[in-house]
């Protein structure tokens, strides 16, 4: 009957293997997507699974947005789940609305000059300031926390002032992150950008 307690493992077309879980216990549809990327679909006994799978139709965006969240904090524990090229694209899309007012925002702050922002989907690096003073980003900042994003942002602006890592760069740096420049990149080196852009 369908108002039975079930537990079963689907595969939901690009969403991808599903654990669909069918409890008395539960009052309501919700989503978990776990660390490895994998994704749980829980729903209460008296809703039919095609129902609960419309959840996740209107819910796509969102698997996508969390899965590549869990990517960047978790890279050690992904299941292998391919990346959605349409992810890519939101992130960009995301990247393009938030990085170049964020970049304008601390430089004016700071007292910095800088060239053009550009938003790339690079996988190597987090950002890049070249000899004209351009400042290249990658979208997988959108992903960060915005404290980390920020602090990515000040170290290419840095790097506008001191072509290096010098002494000077890191006291620059270490100024305007309020003292906490090695504390904020201890905590970035937990992310990697390659674990966005890697398809």
């Amino acid at each position: 009957m369908w108002w039975r307690e079930m537990k079963k493992v689907i595969t939901y077309l690009e969403v991808g293997e599903v654990t669909l879980s069918k409890t008395r216990r539960s009052t309501r549809i919700s989503l978990t997507v776990r660390p490895d990327g994998s994704v749980r679909l829980s729903f209460p006994v008296w809703v039919t699974q095609k129902r609960a799978l419309r959840f996740i139709d209107e819910k796509r965006e969102w698997i996508a947005a969390a899965r590549q969240k869990m990517a960047l904090k978790y890279p050690e524990r992904q299941a292998g789940n391919p990346p959605d090229k349409r992810v890519v694209e939101t992130l960009r899309a995301e990247a393009k609305v938030k990085l170049p007012p964020m970049v304008a925002r601390l430089a004016a702050e700071h007292g910095f000059s800088f060239g053009a922002v550009r938003v790339k989907a690079t996988r190597s690096r987090w950002g890049s300031c070249s000899a004209r003073d351009d400042i290249n980003l990658s979208i997988s900042l959108a992903a960060l926390p915005d404290h980390l994003a920020e602090y990515v942002v000040l170290h290419e602006l840095c790097h506008t002032v001191h072509k290096n890592h010098s002494h000077r760069f890191h006291a620059l740096l270490d100024s305007v992150t309020g003292g906490q420049s090695r504390v904020l990149n201890k905590e970035l080196r937990s992310y990697r950008p390659d674990t966005v852009i890697n398809y």
